[in-house]
């Protein structure tokens, strides 16, 4: 595995905190493409500051829920959302989800680097057993780093990230972070190996795959439906 000495690191730190962008939201087209065109009631576990919920809204008929244990960041998602501009509901509520989850059925469920910071098992349990027949369920999640193929990902993510970080800020220093980039935070235990051997044996058909920016993506679906995703993609 790489090794970056701490000279480096204090210099990648902060030029990353001189020019921040989120990861996960440059997950969202990706997973918004694993999802039917129109769907029903949704629910993005670990919402945040409520960026998915909002693009889910565009396209669900039955509504969104995005739970979140920190209630200063469901403070700030209920802000950053006008109550009737979505269409449909986009609510937000205090859940801590290492007890549980809203009750479903739901047809789509979302869940964005947070599943590590919750049991995994019992979550993806709760996951499946919540998910509508024909439902879909797309995690993209953060995995400790463990082998060869994760060490070169990771060289290769933070030369990315530097360059992704200058684009996206026009060269400028940033006055401050994304809200999204303000939620608590925390290293992963699992490594991608141990992941996809449990949900595998959950989920049986689940696709799972390693991703640049220290991610790892899931996608299942639950049988009953003819639904499909709206576009293709890796």
């Amino acid at each position: 595995m790489a090794v970056i000495p701490p000279r480096v690191l204090r210099a990648l730190e902060a030029f990353n905190s001189a020019h921040p962008w989120s990861h996960n939201a440059h997950y969202h087209p990706w997973l918004l493409r694993q999802l039917p065109r129109r769907f029903g009631r949704a629910l993005d576990v670990g919402c945040g500051s409520g960026d998915l919920v909002r693009l889910l809204a565009v396209r669900s008929t039955g509504g969104v829920e995005g739970v979140d244990s920190d209630p200063q960041i469901i403070a700030r998602a209920r802000e950053l959302t006008p109550p009737d501009a979505l269409g449909v509901p986009a609510v937000f509520a205090v859940v801590d989800a290492r007890g549980g989850i809203p009750a479903g059925p739901y047809d789509v469920i979302t869940c964005v680097a947070a599943l590590h910071h919750l049991p995994f098992t019992g979550t993806l349990t709760r996951f499946r057993d919540q998910l509508a027949p024909g439902g879909t369920l797309v995690v993209v999640g953060c995995a400790r780093e463990e082998d060869a193929v994760d060490s070169l990902l990771g060289v290769v993510s933070v030369v990315l990230n530097l360059v992704v970080g200058w684009v996206k800020n026009r060269g400028r220093r940033a006055v401050s972070r994304p809200v999204a980039m303000t939620a608590v935070t925390r290293p992963p235990e699992m490594t991608f190996a141990e992941v996809r051997r449990e949900a595998v044996r959950l989920l049986p058909g689940a696709r799972l795959r390693r991703r640049l920016f220290w991610r790892y993506t899931l996608v299942w679906r639950a049988a009953g439906s003819d639904s499909r995703p709206s576009g293709a993609g890796p």
